[in-house]
């Protein structure tokens, strides 16, 4: 019964992983390390209590919410955040794997941001002709692929211990590095993989898996959701740990001001086979993450409107906006910093809810530690995005 937590995890490597924690790491060292961290044992709670939401309610949160709201307006007002965030994700996987085919086979960013689009395509394709095992096992895969890449660079340029233990005492550096640490909660945390993880825990599967799955109680199934949601946040945490410190070993020095100048840096002083195993970093976050996200706003839809819309139709429609940033020439490395800051501010509407959904939907004799610390949590990111909104004001 593993597989759900990895699925999610693999938004927690996408390209606004690759690109938050690459930048924060060439232009700061080690400082914000700390905040990498923090936001993946926030991540773990966060997504054990979605999981816990779907088993024991049986529904997911995007539909715990559409039950709730008794105006329609309110139903379609948290939808369209709901679904914003999600096209921000879209958004940065494609345009963080159209960077990596670039990189990699010298396409233009247009084309190659369009192959994303269409290998997702595939991919769902793929998922609903072979099942949610199939799309499960992709996950995990890809993980170790993302962790290995980065591990390679690490093992040519060794951190420091000392470095690291210092970049694990909190603090900041400025405005930057708070919209920075911003991107980080959001690029790690990520409120569609929320809503994705509990419609993975309750119904997103084949009948015939569907019935295997809720043959167990609940309490062996949560169990195993511990199990699941705790590995992948194991790798996961470890493979961000990875990125920042690697922009910091590497890149110091703002090598890292776009996705570009990091591969030429690595590639001129690590050699060409770390650039590579960067760009391969980027190009299979960018290209698993891209179906994840289209899976995530399907899952919302239904929740929210009771509509189910293909997703083929979904990844085609999402694919626009993608395209145009491409074309229109912006930085692809500022698209995906500012996409995971859209993604922090839209965290508070995912986490209050589940807060809320989680007393209401409780396993028997379980107590509520857990939804005590998410709320904990939940406290936490909305005091950084009111920090981060106020920094925007003032200056």
């Amino acid at each position: 019964m593993l597989g759900p937590a990895f699925v999610a995890a693999i938004a927690y490597v996408d390209p606004g992983n690759v690109a938050t924690n690459t930048a924060a790491g060439s232009a700061y060292g080690n400082l914000l390390l700390w905040v990498v961290v923090l936001a993946t044992l926030m991540a773990a709670p966060v997504q054990y209590l979605s999981a816990r939401l779907g088993i024991v309610s049986g529904a997911s949160l995007p539909a715990y919410v559409a039950a709730r709201s008794r105006r329609r307006v309110s139903r379609l007002a948290y939808w369209g955040q709901a679904e914003l965030v999600a096209v921000a994700t879209d958004v940065a996987e494609i345009v963080g794997a159209a960077v990596a085919l670039h990189l990699l086979l010298g396409m233009p960013l247009v084309p190659a941001g369009l192959v994303a689009g269409l290998t997702a395509m595939v991919l769902l394709v793929l998922r609903d002709a072979l099942g949610t095992r199939f799309f499960e096992v992709v996950c995990a895969g890809s993980l170790a692929v993302i962790g290995l890449c980065f591990a390679f660079g690490l093992v040519q340029v060794p951190p420091s211990p000392g470095e690291l233990a210092e970049g694990l005492l909190p603090r900041l550096g400025g405005s930057e590095t708070v919209l920075l640490a911003a991107g980080i909660v959001g690029a790690t945390v990520m409120p569609h993989a929320v809503y994705l993880h509990s419609s993975l825990a309750s119904d997103d599967r084949s009948t015939r898996e569907r019935a295997q799955h809720e043959a167990a109680g609940v309490e062996e199934r949560l169990r195993t959701a511990r199990w699941d949601v705790g590995l992948a946040m194991l790798v996961a945490g470890t493979v961000n740990v990875s990125m920042l410190v690697l922009g910091a070993a590497a890149l110091g020095g703002g090598d890292g001001d776009s996705l570009e100048a990091a591969y030429d840096a690595l590639s001129g002083g690590l050699g060409t086979a770390a650039g590579t195993a960067f760009a391969v970093a980027l190009l299979v976050s960018g290209l698993a993450s891209t179906a994840v996200g289209t899976q995530a706003g399907a899952a919302i839809m239904r929740g929210l409107l009771r509509r189910r819309v293909s997703q083929l139709v979904r990844r085609a429609v999402t694919l626009v906006p993608a395209l145009a940033l491409l074309a229109s020439g912006t930085e692809p490395l500022a698209v995906l910093v500012h996409s995971q800051v859209v993604l922090a501010l839209g965290l508070p509407f995912a986490l209050v809810p589940l807060v809320l959904a989680s007393r209401e939907h409780r396993p028997p004799g379980s107590g509520e530690g857990v939804v005590r610390v998410v709320a904990v949590v939940a406290a936490l990111v909305i005091a950084l995005d009111l920090t981060l909104v106020a920094l925007t004001v003032t200056n």
